[in-house]
């Protein structure tokens, strides 16, 4: 297995080499790729830059006659994707490492953005100390400020760059120690081999691991709920993975779910399609409730955080809802209240969703208040609103799907434990059935 080195061998030429002689010296076996196209490369890769824009459905010579410093970029971006992922089904990849501006960083990181997490992934960016969600998306990518421009060798850069070779070397004998399977086991295989802890020591899963995952969404304001929840699951013998409902945090959950990680969702916390909807800075995109049901994974789905749409510091909030209720988070969030018509395309779009599913689903209803701020003499406490949320999912939903309605608050003990109880028991049903 190797260390995939991928960049401008032209433009980076003798950055590449030390860090390519530094990974080799620190016993490393390394495959570079060059995505180079203004000069000649400062050495010869195992990869050529012909081959690399090839697997990217382009022609180099065509690329480099062009002229045309983006669509290049593109082009080696694809390509650079292409050979990351047949290194990885060969069982030839333990790891990529690329450096560079931000070219580079756009080539480099679409090889890592393309291969299941746990595969180590290390970026050494003049852009690591800005923006980087364009590069990182929903992986588990090690960004590395390069401190000075990768222009170079020099007292700097070459310290950077150590720093870059031991974290690989590191995350590499890691990885390689582990060797985890890249998908956790589905809910059936674990209901076959919960307590068999000699199956999971002879395919190579750290005993730990050998539990189905469930994926639950949580907020500030549903933290008690989602909490008690995953005790409950917890001690029904299942892994609970929490992602902060952050627009990446949902985009991330339904990445794992398509890539069969999950075994079932608990979606208490559902509030990105508020931000979708209204324009607020945390959606994770039209697609955000739709994996589970694609996959048809079992699912419980709630409204947690619907009361509200996110924003920066007050400043930052469009003018066009200033007037709006508006309430300080903190110094950096502001939060708006939905209205009631919002609520109400709220509610068809989560009725609409889960209808859609292929699994087993429930929606379950706090008819008390959707977050810590939706509760009486709370700054977001609108029964109104709350009614439209309720009865459009009443007016939208399939029959298939299960609508619980509890006279609870979210963050009720009550409500927590009846939605684990819940998927625990489509986890169970659907076990048999498989």
């Amino acid at each position: 297995m190797a260390v995939l080195l991928i960049g401008t061998l032209d433009t980076k030429g003798e950055e590449y080499r030390y860090v390519r002689d530094s990974l080799v010296k620190a016993g490393l076996e390394v495959i570079t790729a060059d995505a180079g196209v203004l000069g000649p490369p400062a050495f010869e890769p195992e990869v050529p830059r012909e081959s690399l824009f090839r697997l990217g459905g382009v022609d180099y010579a065509i690329v480099r006659a062009a002229g045309d410093r983006g669509q290049a970029v593109a082009a080696a971006a694809q390509g650079a994707a292409h050979l990351a992922q047949e290194l990885y089904q060969a069982g030839r990849l333990s790891g990529i490492l690329g450096l560079g501006g931000s070219a580079g960083t756009t080539i480099a990181t679409a090889a890592m953005r393309v291969v299941p997490l746990g595969v180590p992934k290390l970026m050494v960016s003049t852009l690591a100390s800005g923006q980087v969600q364009p590069y990182v998306g929903t992986r588990d990518i090690l960004m590395l400020h390069s401190v000075v421009d990768i222009a170079g060798l020099n007292r700097i850069s070459r310290q950077v760059l150590d720093t870059a070779v031991a974290a690989m070397q590191g995350m590499v004998q890691a990885y390689e120690r582990r060797r985890v399977f890249p998908k956790a086991p589905s809910a059936a295989e674990f209901a076959n081999d919960l307590g068999d802890q000699s199956q999971a020591t002879s395919r190579g899963v750290p005993a730990s691991s050998d539990k189905p995952v469930i994926a639950a969404t949580m907020f500030g304001v549903t933290t008690p709920c989602v909490q008690a929840a995953r005790q409950h699951l917890e001690a029904a013998g299942y892994e609970v993975v929490v992602f902060h409902a952050t627009g990446t945090g949902g985009r991330t959950m339904e990445e794992l779910i398509r890539d069969g990680w999950i075994a079932g969702v608990l979606d208490i916390t559902t509030t990105e399609l508020a931000d979708e909807l209204v324009g607020g800075i945390l959606s994770a995109g039209p697609d955000r409730l739709t994996a589970a049901a694609m996959c048809g994974i079992p699912q419980v789905v709630s409204v947690g955080a619907l009361d509200m749409v996110n924003f920066g510091p007050p400043l930052t909030v469009p003018e066009q809802f200033r007037c709006r209720r508006l309430h300080a988070h903190n110094p950096n969030v502001t939060l708006m209240r939905t209205t009631p018509q919002e609520m109400d395309r709220l509610g068809k779009e989560i009725a609409e969703k889960t209808s859609a599913s292929r699994g087993p689903t429930a929606v379950v209803l706090p008819l008390r208040g959707v977050s810590a701020l939706d509760a009486e003499g709370q700054p977001f406490w609108w029964p109104e609103a709350d009614h439209a949320l309720f009865q459009s999912i009443r007016n939208w939903i399939a029959p298939q799907v299960r609508l619980v309605e509890l006279d609870l608050h979210i963050n009720d003990p009550a409500f927590a434990r009846t939605c684990a109880e819940l998927l625990l028991e489509m986890l169970r049903f659907h076990s048999r059935s498989r």
